[in-house]
């Protein structure tokens, strides 16, 4: 093992032993994919390194009258510290963009907390998918009719994935793979066959033969679901098959270097072409319609983070700043980022009663009293004034979907006639603390440990948030006047898979009863 290896091997061994970075409930979370079947929970005892410390900092419009004077500053542990209000103010404000040149974690300055999240999954050189992740895939299909029943198919997937792994690690050990697996990848090519019946079924019906099929998908992975609907066009109707068009828009050099592979594999290299860029660089009109595939993207989509002053309720814009020593600290402003102030505007437009629910208890968790009507709300407002536990009375966190909000509108100004196809999870276990918070999780020697704080060592952390279905189609439509329907995914799967090929000996089907917790939307 080289030097570096063995400084990361001594950072991991440290970081679990922090009370911050807890392992919950490991059993829960196996890769990026979450479902029904129990798990045994590991025995081993993990460790890893000790993280920079996170502190909350508010700006001083927002302290109680009665508090000293400086910038309200609440540690985790609730102690006093040290004021940082004038390193806050002298630090440069850094985004993910202006970040990704560097290949030194950055250090003595101050993000947005959406910057910071795609600069740990996406800067090109420390990035948690430039580096880390692997995404396992099969040697050959599952037989589902030959498998007894969904206890050993997943004995069958458990050993398969052992296996996997077992011949990297023949080939470069490697305690901190990052590894993780997909619908696209598990039930193969079955999923990507049902995907590709949607998509002749609504093509023919709405564009041919005036047009081609024009196919762009976002975020392909190893580009196996590319090749399971091109196969299956060209198996099954080859006069489609001769006019479709597939593009990937892929912004890891290391996953476009594997879809290529995947491309000259399958002989589909005339109807395919990966272009190595972000959906956000992507500066090319497509006037023609197309069907736009987003499947598990918006899970990494990154988010605002704003508390909520409990007094006022007026949001909060919070910030990551990173001292010289590379410790973390959370502020607030009242000022907000202009992308921040426009999804909440545009959230008022929507009715969302699941959105008000969450909101209430949130808050109410934000404090020992449970809000249960108005007047115990205007009790508690009145209240909170005198507690000193809760000086600068802000609510817990609330993450917004800036990011999604954002490839809407790209969506709809560079693709004016797409018709949108995207799935991810509407639930996810073992969050961070907040509303719509994420999954920050990591694997060390095979296992995978989800933490309970979101500022962690940039590239060695998957963050992965819900989508909250209802919010996101309501804004689809009203931002881009098209209609929206959402399906949970065993609907989808039941109208467009063939699901004998998925049905074991004993009636079980793993793809209708796995991922419990997605949805599919799509759009017309």
């Amino acid at each position: 093992m080289d030097s570096s290896q063995a400084l990361l091997s001594h950072l991991f061994r440290q970081l679990f032993h922090h009370p911050a970075c807890q392992r919950r409930s490991v059993s829960a979370i196996r890769g990026r994919q979450y479902h029904s079947i129990p798990r045994r929970p590991s025995a081993r005892a993990l460790s890893s390194y000790h993280p920079p410390r996170r502190r909350l900092h508010t700006t001083p419009t927002l302290r109680s009258h009665d508090s000293t004077e400086g910038i309200g500053w609440l540690p985790r542990n609730r102690l006093p510290g040290t004021d940082l209000s004038e390193e806050f103010k002298r630090y440069p404000l850094v985004t993910a963009a202006k970040l990704a040149s560097r290949e030194e974690r950055p250090r003595m300055c101050k993000m947005l907390v959406r910057d910071y999240i795609d600069d740990a999954l996406y800067n090109p050189h420390y990035g948690y998918f430039s580096k880390e992740a692997v995404i396992f895939n099969t040697e050959k299909p599952f037989k589902f009719p030959q498998i007894r029943d969904e206890t050993a198919f997943h004995k069958d997937f458990t050993q398969q994935y052992k296996e996997f792994e077992d011949k990297l690690d023949a080939e470069s050990p490697n305690n901190l793979r990052q590894l993780w697996h997909t619908p696209t990848e598990l039930f193969r090519p079955y999923y990507g066959e049902a995907i590709a019946r949607y998509l002749y079924e609504n093509y023919v019906i709405d564009l041919y033969p005036e047009y081609d099929l024009i196919v762009y998908e976002m975020g392909a992975g190893n580009g196996t679901l590319m090749v399971n609907i091109l196969d299956w066009l060209r198996d099954n109707v080859p006069d489609v098959y001769i006019r479709t068009q597939f593009k990937i828009i892929e912004i890891s050099k290391r996953m476009v270097q594997q879809q290529l592979k995947s491309v000259e594999r399958s002989g589909h290299l005339e109807h395919v072409e990966v272009i190595h860029s972000s959906m956000f660089d992507f500066s090319t009109y497509v006037a023609n319609p197309c069907y736009f595939l987003a499947l598990e993207v918006f899970d990494n989509f990154a988010h605002d983070m704003v508390r909520y002053d409990l007094q006022t309720q007026q949001p909060l814009q919070g910030y990551l700043m990173i001292d010289q020593e590379g410790e973390f600290h959370e502020f607030y402003t009242p000022e907000l980022d202009p992308r921040t102030k426009r999804y909440l505007d545009l959230r008022r437009k929507i009715d969302n009663p699941e959105h008000d629910k969450m909101f209430s208890n949130v808050i109410a968790k934000s404090f020992t009293d449970t809000i249960r009507n108005s007047s115990a709300w205007n009790r508690l407002k009145w209240g909170l004034k005198n507690r000193i536990w809760f000086q600068e009375n802000l609510t817990a966190p609330e993450f917004i979907p800036t990011r999604a909000m954002e490839f809407l509108e790209l969506l709809n100004s560079r693709f004016p006639h797409h018709r949108l196809l995207m799935s991810d999870f509407d639930y996810l276990p073992d969050t961070v603390e907040g509303m719509n918070a994420p999954v920050v999780q990591t694997r060390y020697k095979r296992e995978t440990i989800a933490v309970s704080q979101l500022f962690v060592h940039q590239g060695y952390f998957d963050i992965l948030f819900p989508t909250d279905f209802v919010e996101i189609a309501k804004m689809y439509e009203l931002l881009s006047g098209k209609f929206a329907r959402v399906e949970t995914h065993e609907k989808f799967m039941r109208s467009w898979a063939e699901l004998s090929d998925t049905t074991t000996k004993s009636k079980e089907n793993p793809l209708l009863t796995w991922y419990k917790n997605a949805s599919v939307m799509y759009t017309h």
